[in-house]
Order: C-alpha cells, then sequence, then structure tokens
C-alpha cells in the first residue's frame, strides 16, 4: 500500500529587493516538491500560479503588491502573426532535441554567456558549474532540457544555440527557464522563437497550455510575455483571457506598507 497523500507544509521567506520593480520588495511562499506525489503535486500547484525551482514549487506573495501575473498560452487558439512567422521561417534550420534533465558542458558555457549579456548583475550571474547541474538534475518532476542547435554536416553535432528547462504538465508545458546566445554572434529572435516552437510542441502533444511564469506588469524585462496572444491570466477568481486593458492599465499604488 502506498503512503498516504499529505498536504504539504508551506513556508514564506524574508523579504527582498525586488529584481523587476525599483522600490519594492518581493517575498515568496514556497513548498517542497519531495515524495512518489510530487508530480501531481507540481501539476495542482501550477495551476494556481505557482513555478517549480529544483525541488521546491514556489509562488509570489509580497504585502500591497500584485504586479506579478501567472500566464499562460493558450495553444489550440494561437496564431503567428506576420513577425511571428517571419522568426519561424528564419529559424527552421534549427534542430530541436528534448534531452534528459543532464547538464553539460557545453549548456553551461551556453548559460554563462547569455546572463553576462543579458543579466550581468543579476542573482543568477555567479552560478557555477554545479550550481548549474543543480538546476537541471534535481527535478522530481517530468522534466527535460530542449537543445536548439544549428545543422551541421552528416556525422556532427551543430553548434548549441539555445536551450530550455522544461517541464511537463499534465495540461501543458512549463518553460522553467530558457537561455540563448544573445552577442553579436547570435541570430535575433531566439528567445521568441523558443516560446514559439514550446506552443507548437504543446499543440502537438494535445496540451492546451504553455506556461510563460509571471508576467510583471510595469517591468520592461517582462513585456515580451504579452505578445503570445490569446493568452490566460491568473486573478483571484481564476484563470480569464489577458487582453489589451490589462496591458495598458497603469500599475497599480502599493496599498499597505511594504513589510511590517
Amino acid at each position: 500500500m502506498s503512503a498516504p497523500f499529505r498536504f504539504p507544509r508551506f513556508f514564506v521567506t524574508s523579504p527582498s529587493p525586488c529584481p523587476y520593480l525599483p522600490g519594492r520588495q518581493e517575498r515568496k511562499v514556497f513548498t517542497e516538491l519531495t515524495g512518489p506525489h510530487a508530480g501531481e503535486l507540481n501539476d495542482a500547484l501550477g495551476r494556481i500560479g505557482f513555478r517549480r525551482s529544483q525541488s521546491v514549487a514556489y509562488r509570489p506573495s509580497c504585502a500591497g503588491c500584485a504586479a506579478c501575473v501567472s500566464v499562460r498560452v493558450v495553444t489550440d487558439q494561437f496564431k503567428c502573426n506576420a513577425t511571428q512567422r517571419k522568426l519561424m521561417r528564419r529559424n527552421s534550420d534549427l534542430v530541436a532535441t528534448a534531452c534528459k534533465p543532464w547538464a553539460t558542458e557545453e549548456q553551461f558555457e551556453l548559460l554563462r554567456r547569455y546572463l553576462k549579456m543579458r543579466h550581468p548583475g543579476g542573482g543568477m550571474a555567479m552560478m557555477d558549474e554545479a550550481d548549474y547541474a543543480d538546476m537541471v538534475e534535481h527535478s522530481p518532476v517530468d522534466s527535460y532540457v530542449i537543445e536548439y542547435r544549428e545543422p551541421a554536416a552528416e556525422g556532427e553535432r551543430g553548434r548549441l544555440v539555445g536551450a530550455c528547462i522544461t517541464d511537463r504538465q499534465i495540461d501543458g508545458l512549463s518553460m522553467i527557464y530558457s537561455f540563448f546566445m544573445a552577442d553579436e554572434d547570435a541570430r535575433p529572435g531566439l528567445g521568441n522563437y523558443i516560446i514559439l516552437d514550446h506552443i507548437t510542441r504543446a499543440r502537438e502533444a494535445g496540451l492546451p497550455y504553455v506556461y510563460l511564469g509571471y508576467w510583471v506588469k510595469g517591468s520592461d524585462r517582462m513585456e515580451y510575455k504579452t505578445r503570445y496572444r490569446p493568452m490566460e491570466m491568473l486573478g483571484p477568481n481564476g484563470w480569464s483571457a489577458l487582453d489589451d486593458t490589462h496591458v495598458a492599465k497603469p500599475l497599480p499604488a502599493q496599498q499597505t506598507p511594504q513589510f511590517a
């Protein structure tokens, strides 16, 4: 007989500076994903706005601020616009492979270059190879790394230009973290192409959603997530369509002191 399912214990982090909105602070609620029911728990928490990081599921729990909004693309209704169709054609020669969640030196070198160009002062900038291996390999759920390579001669491997750590959930693909060539040697639009490829993969697998994590109103770094319509956002009454009125609405001021 299997062990009974236990309701998870949740914890709250101490407040720290928000990486997206200057002058605000963030706090997260989290729980561990362990045991034989880790996948089921991750699926359930994903539907209410949690994200996975290694063996932890978390979501924002900030006092007086609700700028972080969980968003997901509705795959069977999504249609590329002209710019996205051009991007798909331009990168149609890339070879995408879903690999087991095993970190490689080549992946880490690509991540290091990506962080140097895109997030030089971010919290991940000091990651070493062991940290990256933990991020990839310590997954208690159905997870893999999708690699994107340029074409090569027969018997050879093309240059790795992009990768995404991806979870397969019961109702969709969750893009945990993507990274790609972002310097002068890079193809333009690789990050957007990786999202488009995930939408295609999910639709072909019969999965209704691609989870993109949090859209942060007021953060230029997160604006790109609203380009993939139709999209749903998670609010107090559940999931609903995200439209231009939500995107255009100004960011509300904090309603209470940040933290007591």
